[in-house]
């Protein structure tokens, strides 16, 4: 089982980075904010994933207010990037 969770660990820190790497060459807005919103899903990934390995059930709930603050952020930076406000 460790050697599962290693794999696991390591694939998901290469798609987190493959994410930062994106976020900094993105050729434009919209690659940005989908590399942002792809960090977020990995920062998920690996806090389940370091739940599961340590038997914690605290990892599920912080995910799931990562998960909402994360959906909320993506919505409210693509909205500014469309209109220029996000309250209108």
């Amino acid at each position: 089982m460790n050697i599962t969770f290693i794999i696991a660990f390591v694939a998901a820190a290469a798609a987190q980075i493959m994410s930062m790497i994106r976020l900094v060459i993105g050729p434009s807005v919209g690659d940005r904010i989908l590399a942002l919103d792809t960090m977020v899903v990995n920062a998920i990934g690996l806090i389940v994933l370091l739940g599961i390995a340590q038997g914690s059930r605290i990892y599920f709930e912080v995910t799931l207010i990562i998960a909402m603050l994360g959906f909320v952020s993506t919505v409210a930076y693509a909205r500014f990037v469309l209109r220029g406000d996000i309250i209108e």
